[in-house]
């Protein structure tokens, strides 16, 4: 939906720094096309881009409370609350008036009512800033399973604040400053709560508020997930997991603008699809728009790899059929891909690299198509962390390991000896950053943090334990990719499986009802059987579709070697130059090249991000 920055000095006068809040700002105008607004006072900033969804006209930011004669709030604020009616009913019943439609003075005047706590009152995916005039704080906020992002880096005098790093770093005294704590961010498929690549910068966690006033920071937990007796038989269970999925659905197609639904035509986003297609005609006749992505002759050249094992779209044309949807057929291609400027967007999306490659062009680039048409999609995100969909949820041999199951799984793969994306980088380099010991150290604290019951059995306490690594140290890293690179295009992505109410519930629900039939995500198809084709229950999960063109390999290997003529390439010291060499020279197969690409573009993108981001490495 939004953008927000914010200053706070608590013993400088910051009414003269408008061209800093400016500059920060500027820095998230992708985030919101509609309009932006900067407002100061002796100790504060803030800054806005919006994206507007609900309440069009009447929602600007920032956007200030009056109390008596005086002004006692205001904030910055990223998101949707979805039940934002119901806080304004209860908030007018205590007195409260609002001057517009918006969500947005629903959580500033529920803030005025309950202070911090009223974070816990709100549903949905949010990231807010509230000043506080009468008590000289300032509130920052995030939801629970940290859908919206929100940096921050504390100073002698106060914060800096932002939807993304890139704003932070616009400001004169933050510096792209990245130690070894940053690399192991950045290399690890394993990230670390409230981590950011950056020194000195933090994520507001997941289920958290911060409070920063002169003197302290005060953070809070206001959610977490909770071990308690799940009481329901399975057909109970079923259909719970049934009528949840059809409130949330409903709340969350709630927006001024045009919304559609991403459709990869596996079980999760047809699920969500299917949902939403039943609500639009049932409330008003209209059709659902549903989007997939593809690319030049994927169809009808498919070959399958080790995770992919058909291509999506004519698993979408299916259900879209049925759900007599405006489908329409995103297709990609390697110029699409290879656009050296796309690829830019792509990184300073997320302001680092990552080792996932054209999975996140093309993953931008769909984003982009889809603006064209709406500003608001809903997706299948989460419904593998919650129902068990991964491959390694059920590997005996990557669950027994002193490790997160999906980090071994990584060692496993083709092309992949020292993890994924690792390949082309020094030995002695990575070394350093001894993501063994990392991987280790944290995997044994996060899974001593998983809430359990008493008297659990072996298998339930693994799994659990499973579940719980996978929401907190797996699922933040997707969200926060997801966010980006739609934002990027002033897409709003909104993610229906992440609903606290369903997290919570299948968080406590037994994994042997999760797979009752002997399958992954038995409880969603069971859920939805009817709902969607047959053929889409009995597909085996693919992940995000990637080129198989022998053409995009080659690009890239060329670029590779441009980058090892290039002395002046500041990501030399940092290669293995004989393995670079070597990947130049030595296409892999087919079936293994997805992952072979991602260590060259990896390598790529480590260049890139050192030029564009001024990095300066303490190693």
């Amino acid at each position: 939906m939004c953008g927000i920055v914010g200053w706070v000095a608590f013993t400088r006068d910051l009414t003269n720094e408008r061209p800093t809040l400016q500059a920060m700002t500027d820095t998230l105008a992708n985030r919101g096309v509609d309009g932006q607004g900067v407002w100061l006072r002796e100790h504060v900033g803030l800054g806005h881009t919006r994206t507007a969804i609900i309440d069009v006209a009447g929602g600007a930011q920032p956007m200030t409370a009056e109390g008596g004669d005086r002004r006692v709030a205001a904030i910055v604020y990223n998101g949707e609350v979805y039940n934002f009616k119901q806080l304004r009913t209860e908030l007018r019943d205590r007195g409260h008036r609002f001057d517009t439609r918006s969500d947005t003075e629903v959580i500033l005047r529920a803030y005025l009512e309950w202070g911090v706590d009223c974070a816990a009152r709100l549903e949905g995916i949010f990231a807010f800033a509230i000043w506080d005039e009468t008590r000289a704080e300032l509130v920052l906020v995030r939801d629970r399973l940290g859908v919206k992002p929100l940096f921050y880096t504390l100073r002698p005098d106060g914060v800096v604040f932002g939807s993304e790093p890139k704003a932070l770093l616009a400001h004169p005294e933050v510096r792209p400053v990245v130690g070894i704590d940053g690399l192991q961010e950045l290399f690890a498929t394993a990230k670390q709560p409230g981590s950011s690549v950056f020194r000195d910068l933090r994520a507001v966690l997941p289920g958290h508020s911060l409070t920063i006033g002169r003197d302290r920071a005060v953070d809070r937990t206001y959610w977490e997930l909770t071990a308690r007796e799940h009481t329901d038989d399975l057909d109970g269970t079923v259909a719970h997991v049934r009528s949840l999925l059809d409130d949330i659905v409903l709340r969350e197609l709630e927006a001024e603008v045009p919304l559609c639904t991403a459709l990869s035509g596996g079980v999760d986003s047809s699920a969500v699809s299917a949902i939403a297609a039943d609500w639009r005609w049932k409330l008003g006749g209209e059709r659902i728009r549903t989007f997939v992505t593809t690319f030049d002759d994927y169809a009808t050249k498919f070959q399958p790899d080790d995770v992919r094992f058909a291509p999506d779209e004519v698993f979408a044309a299916e259900v879209a059929r049925e759900l007599r949807s405006e489908h329409i057929r995103i297709q990609l291609n390697t110029q699409d891909l290879m656009d050296p400027a796309v690829r830019l967007a792509a990184l300073r999306a997320q302001d680092m690299p990552t080792t996932l490659g054209d999975m996140d062009t093309s993953n931008f680039l769909t984003a982009r198509r889809i603006k064209q048409h709406s500003t608001v999609a809903l997706s299948g995100e989460v419904a593998d962390e919650i129902f068990g969909g991964y491959g390694w949820m059920y590997d005996e041999q990557l669950l027994s390991a002193d490790v997160f199951p999906w980090v071994a799984k990584e060692f496993l793969q083709p092309g992949s000896p020292r993890g994924q994306g690792r390949a082309l980088f020094d030995p002695a380099f990575m070394d350093k950053l001894d993501l063994g010991s990392y991987y280790a150290d944290q995997y044994a604290q996060a899974l001593a943090r998983a809430p359990h019951q008493d008297g659990e059995s072996a298998v339930e306490r693994r799994m659990r334990g499973i579940s719980h690594v996978t929401l907190t140290w797996w699922l933040p890293m997707l969200l926060d990719r997801d966010d980006r690179l739609a934002m990027a295009n002033a897409l709003e992505l909104r993610v229906p499986y992440g609903d606290h109410r369903l997290v919570e519930y299948l968080y406590n629900t037994p994994w042997s009802m999760k797979t009752f039939d002997g399958r992954e995500k038995s409880l969603l198809r069971a859920a939805v059987r009817g709902r969607v084709p047959q053929s889409v229950l009995d597909r085996v999960k693919c992940p995000w579709p990637v080129t198989q063109d022998p053409a995009y390999a080659e690009m890239l290997r060329q670029e590779l070697a441009a980058l090892l003529a290039d002395g002046s390439s500041p990501a030399l010291p940092y290669l293995d130059l004989p393995a670079a060499r070597a990947a130049v020279d030595q296409p892999s197969p087919i079936a293994h090249q997805w992952v072979s690409r991602m260590n060259i573009e990896m390598a790529l993108q480590f260049d890139t991000w050192l030029r564009e981001y001024d990095v300066e490495l303490a190693v």
